[in-house]
Formats: structure tokens, sequence, C-alpha cells
């Protein structure tokens, strides 16, 4: 020991009941008061080889001897792995002996294990202050710097074990460690700039294979899994960190942006807000809070005017929401969504279908999309796309609702595979009886007035009028028909009716008088003509 620093540095206090040795920094006022016939030991009045002096070095000899012996006891606790008590110990050590390199090295080591990297670091520093040659310091210096993230500052100390022992592999291995995560932080600068955001979650796992304890990195990561819409791990790194510091302004951001992204607006705003108290220069809190408050305003405000009944106010509302953040998914999958319900309100169909196949792009578990699809595409009459969607909304939400809509667009794709009868005819689904007669009247006699001999496509045709007929005449077919049924099952072939029959019941004839309606027997099976009786 340095027998002059002790003699700047203590002093011998008597309070009464004997003396002891007081370090000069630790003196209090209250110490200062109650100093009854203290001796000072100062060089003036205390010189090497004095009586005084021998009995201070023996004093310090036993201060050794007890620092000694709590360093060895911090050493068998910290092989137990009771790192609090290891760490308790060395701090008694270095408060008898404040100028042992190896207290501090041990204390930083104990600390390292206890996940306090920045007291390390400090501990570390302080070991290599008082000792430069002390190869473990600076080693324990680095690991501390690289689990913070600072690679550079870490490459430096490896450099300098290496200066001391250049065959230490241990610090060898660290330097290559080090210029890994500087590699690794420089990909993931660049794959963010290319909103590459896989590729910097790629890098940030294996920078923290080393830097586990870089609150950046961390950040960048989390941030970056919102970006991808893994909004739960995002959210638990966020936490994780802000459990260790609550007034971490980039943790707070991205809590906030998960639930930005998460359409809890309003949260997410208290959020942004927190960051920017902690942080005021925090440019992306202040961005998005800034687009959370106008995006909740303009939404808003596209579901007043669609209520008020004004839809294409509304519509340009929700195209303007959808401007502010291309990167706020489940927003934008809404306002895709809500836009083509205007859409379908405005008749405007086929710019609502597309509007809801871009919801669903952006949002795969989105039901309300789903269904105003398929509500679309029966509006449209393309049954197969609208039976696809609600096989999907039923797969995932079983609901009697959903069951009953899936049943009718089956039961529409069925009827639109047979005859339309009402196409044939010309008539609307809801004709009366009148106006189907009048239908079928005009379609018989359309293009048949002459006594040319009637082709197989206009044969085909008056067919279908005549079987058309048959069915829409008919109250209980017609019932049936209208429900899906296969009228085949019941009635037997639709098709097997007496053309001439029909024909003059509403043409007259019979007697030679009227039309008829004959087969050709010269011209084979199947082919008829007209004539006048």
């Amino acid at each position: 020991m340095d027998e002059q620093f002790y003699i700047e540095h203590y002093m011998w206090m008597n309070y009464g009941q004997g003396i002891c040795l007081v370090s000069r920094p630790r003196l209090n006022d209250y110490d200062k008061n109650m100093l009854f016939g203290g001796y000072s030991l100062t060089t003036s009045n205390c010189k090497v080889g004095s009586s005084l002096t021998l009995l201070f070095l023996s004093f310090i000899s036993l201060s050794s001897r007890e620092a000694e012996s709590f360093k060895e006891q911090g050493n068998a606790y910290y092989i137990k792995k009771d790192y609090s008590e290891a760490f308790n110990y060395y701090t008694k050590a270095i408060d008898m002996c404040p100028k042992n390199a190896s207290y501090y090295g041990n204390r930083a080591a104990t600390l390292m294990m206890l996940s306090r990297h920045r007291e390390a670091l400090e501990d570390s520093q302080q070991a290599v202050r008082l000792d430069d040659t002390f190869m473990k310091g600076h080693l324990r210096e680095g690991k501390c710097h690289l689990s913070l993230g600072n690679a550079m500052a870490a490459s430096r100390c490896f450099h300098r074990v290496l200066e001391l022992e250049p065959d230490n592999s241990q610090a060898q291995q660290e330097v290559k460690n080090a210029d890994s995560v500087l590699e690794y932080e420089k990909m993931a600068e660049l794959g963010f700039e290319k909103h590459d955001f896989r590729m910097v979650v790629f890098c940030m796992d294996r920078a923290l294979e080393s830097a586990s304890a870089c609150h950046r990195f961390k950040v960048l990561k989390a941030e970056c899994l919102a970006m991808l819409g893994r909004y739960p791990e995002a959210q638990s790194v966020a936490s994780d960190i802000l459990r260790m510091d609550a007034t971490n302004g980039d943790a707070l951001y991205v809590r906030g942006l998960c639930l930005y992204y998460e359409d809890c607006i309003d949260k997410a705003v208290q959020f942004f807000v927190q960051a920017l108290r902690m942080a005021p220069d925090h440019e992306k809190a202040r961005l998005a809070c800034r687009n959370a408050k106008a995006l909740k305003a303009k939404k808003e405000d596209g579901n007043k005017a669609f209520k008020d009944g004004n839809y294409d106010a509304a519509y340009e509302l929700y195209s303007e929401a959808l401007t502010i953040d291309p990167n706020n998914i489940k927003t934008n999958a809404k306002l895709f969504c809500n836009r083509g319900t205007v859409g379908s309100k405005l008749k405007k169909i086929d710019q609502a279908i597309e509007d809801c196949t871009k919801a669903v792009k952006l949002d795969e578990t989105y039901i309300k999309a789903y269904l105003r699809r398929a509500q679309c595409y029966m509006d449209k009459e393309e049954y197969d796309e609208a039976v696809r969607d609600y096989e999907k909304v039923y797969q995932t939400e079983k609901t009697k609702e959903h069951k009953h809509l899936l049943k009718n667009a089956q039961l529409e794709l069925k009827k639109s595979k047979r005859k339309d009868y009402y196409k044939v005819l010309g008539v609307d689904k809801n004709a009366t009886e009148d106006e189907i007669k009048k239908a079928y009247r005009k379609r018989a006699l359309m293009g048949n007035k002459t006594l040319n001999l009637v082709q197989k496509e206009e044969e085909k045709k008056f067919k279908e009028v005549g079987e058309a007929f048959t069915v829409l005449s008919d109250p209980k077919k017609k019932s049936r028909y209208d429900s899906g049924h296969d009228l085949e099952d019941d009635t037997g072939n639709v098709g097997d009716f007496d053309a001439n029959n029909i024909f003059k019941a509403f043409f007259g004839g019979g007697g030679g008088q009227g039309y008829s309606f004959e087969a050709n027997q010269s011209s084979g099976p199947g082919n008829f003509f007209f004539q006048f009786g």
C-alpha cells in the first residue's frame, strides 16, 4: 500500500471510546462536530517512521487483510452464483481498500452477472484507471461496452488486451464479436432505409447475441416488428425495456406505434405524448402523433357524412384519410371497407368490390370486408365469388347469420346454373301471369310468321320458350322453380311438351284453321315448321 496515500486521505478520530480510522471523504458535518482530540495524519505532524505512523501502518495492514477476507467471501458467493451477496462483500473490500483494482474488477464481473452493465462498466473503467496493465479490467470494460451496443469502444478495449498479451484467445474472439456487431449494425441501417424490415429484425437478433443489453438495438427490432404487423412481439420487447427504464422515449414510442397500428388511436396518442415528454426532440413520435390525430379526425368526419346520407362527401373523406399513412394497415383496411360500403350505396359496385379486395389484402382476418364484397358479388349475380367469400366467413365465425348467408348464396348459385326461364321470356322475376302469357305470345311469334323451314337454332329457342311458359304459367312449378328445386325430379322432363298444343292454345287452330306446328319427316327427327291453315 502507498503509505503517503493513507497519510493524506485518512485521519484518526476519538469519539471518547477509543480511536478509529476514518476516510476523509466520508466525514460528514456530524462527524466533524463530534470530533474530540482528533489527530489528523498529515505530512506535517506524521512523518514516515514515527511511532504514530507505525501504529497507523499496522492498522493499514490489518485493514488490507480484512479487505482480502471480504474479497475471498465475495469469491465464494460468486462461485455459488449468489451474485447479490458477492456484490455486497466486494463492496466492503472496496470500502476498506479503495485503491485496489482487482476489487473493482471482481465487482464489475458480479454486476455483469446481475445484468447491471452500466454500473459494471463504471467499475471496470475505475479498475483500469487504477492499473492500466490490469488485463481483466480491460477485458471486462470491453464486454460491458459490447453488451451495451458500443462495438467500437469494445474493440479498442480488446485490442489493448492484445497489446498486453498478444496471444490472449478470449480477446481475439471478442474482437471478432465486436466486428460482427458493427457489420450487422451497418446491414440493419441499410435494410431500414430500404424498408426491408425482416432483414433489420434478423440483423438485430444476431447483434443482440453479443449486445444483449443494448436498448437501441432492441428498440430498432421492436419498431421493425411493428412495421411487419407483429405487434405482440414488438409490445413485448418495448415493455421489457420500460421495466428497466420507464423513461425510455424510444420504447414509449414503439408502444404507441403498436397501438396506433392496431387502430387504438386514443391510447397510442397518450404514449406518443409521453415519449415527447421524455424526449422533446423525438421526431418519429411527433410525426406519429400528428398522423394519429389527423387519421382519427378524417375517419370520424367520413363516418358522420355517411350517417347523414352524404355519400359523395363520405367517399372523398375516406379517400383523403387513406393518404395520411400507408403503413397503418388495420386502419386503412377499415377505411377501404368503409369506402367500399359507400361505393355500393352510390351503385359503384365494381369500385366497391375493388376496395373490399384491398381491405382483405391488408387484413386477411377482416370479416366485415368479406361480407361487404360477398354482397356486392350477389348484386352482380356473380354467385361463385359470393359463395367463396361466405365460405371464408363461415369457416372463421360459425354463426347462424353467416350460415344463412352462405346457404342463400349457394342456392342462388344452383339456380344460376339452370336455364333462366325469366330471361328466356324476357320478363322480370316478379312478372304477373298476364305478363308471362303476353311475353310467350310475343316470343312464339317472333320470326316465325313465314312458310320457311325453321332452322335448328330457331327450333331450340322455341322449345326453350315453351319450357319457360310451361313452368312459369303453373303456380306450383313456378314456386318450386323460384325456390331452387330441380323440377325434373318431380315432374319428369320439362322439355317434353306438345309444342303444337301450346301454340294452338294461343293462336287457334284445328280443323284446318290458324297455324300448325308439325314435324317434318323428310327433314329428319327434331325439325319443325310452321304453316298457315
